[in-house]
C-alpha cells in the first residue's frame, strides 16, 4: 500500500468514527464570574480571620492615638528595646505620645521591631500590600524580626485585583518600582517538612487597623 493510499485509509476511518462518536468539547467557562467566593463577613472580620490563619495578628482601634498606644503596649509586653521607624508621619505620632523609637541608620541592624505603613489590605487572603513608594522603603518590610503595620480601614479591599486597580488609580503611569504582598510572618517547611517562622523575614506580623477612615496613616 502506497503512502498516499495509507493516508486516505486513515482519514476514511476517522470520518467514519466521527459519524458514530461525535467529539465532545468541554463547556465554555464563564470568564466573567468571580473565581473567589464573596466574603460572607465584613471586610475587616474576613481580613482578621485570614491573617490569623497564617499566624499573623490584627487589632482594630478607633483613633491614631489608640494605635500608637497599642504599639507602646505591645513593645512593652514583648520587652522590645529597639523600635525602628523611618516614616516621618509615624514618627510624629510617636513623639506626640512620648513613645521611644530609633531612626538613625546606624541603629538599623540592632532593631527588634519595625513600624511601617502599607498600600492596601486584601481581605480575602489576609495579605498586606506594600511598595517602595513609602518612606520606609523596601528593607523595613523584610528585615525587622517583628513587623508592625499601621493601616486605616479605608485601605481594606475585597480581592487582590481591587488592590491593583487602586494602585493604578493612585499612581497612574508612575507605579512604584516594587509592589509586594506580605501574607503572615515569613515561613518555610523545606527543612524536614517542619514549619519554621521567620525563615526569610519577620517572625511576627502585627497589623493595627484604625477604624477612623479620615486617619492620615
Amino acid at each position: 500500500m502506497t503512502p498516499a493510499n495509507s493516508r486516505e485509509v486513515i482519514l476514511t476511518r476517522i470520518r467514519e468514527a466521527q459519524k458514530y462518536k461525535p467529539v465532545k468539547l468541554p463547556p465554555e467557562p464563564d470568564w466573567l464570574s468571580n473565581s473567589y467566593k464573596e466574603p460572607a463577613l465584613p471586610l475587616y472580620q474576613c481580613f482578621v480571620n485570614e491573617l490569623e490563619a497564617v499566624n499573623g495578628q490584627c487589632m482594630l482601634v478607633q483613633t491614631e492615638e489608640e494605635a500608637i498606644s497599642k504599639v507602646a503596649t505591645m513593645i512593652e509586653e514583648e520587652q522590645i528595646s529597639s523600635l525602628f521607624c523611618r516614616d516621618t508621619e509615624i514618627q510624629n505620632l510617636f513623639q506626640a505620645q512620648n513613645v521611644a523609637f530609633r531612626s538613625d541608620p546606624s541603629d538599623f541592624n540592632d532593631m527588634q521591631a519595625g513600624v511601617t505603613r502599607c498600600e492596601y489590605l486584601i481581605a480575602r487572603t489576609g495579605s498586606v500590600m506594600v511598595s517602595s513608594a513609602h518612606l520606609s522603603g523596601r528593607q523595613m518590610n523584610v528585615f525587622p524580626p517583628i513587623h508592625i503595620v499601621l493601616a486605616k480601614e479605608s485601605q481594606l479591599v475585597p480581592y487582590l485585583e481591587d488592590a491593583y486597580i487602586a494602585m493604578e488609580a493612585k499612581y497612574g503611569m508612575h507605579l512604584p518600582s516594587m509592589i509586594s504582598l506580605i501574607t503572615g510572618p515569613s515561613r518555610t517547611a523545606d527543612i524536614e517538612k517542619t514549619l519554621v517562622l521567620g525563615a526569610h523575614g519577620p517572625k511576627k506580623l502585627w497589623v493595627i487597623l484604625v477604624k477612623d477612615k479620615t486617619a492620615t496613616l
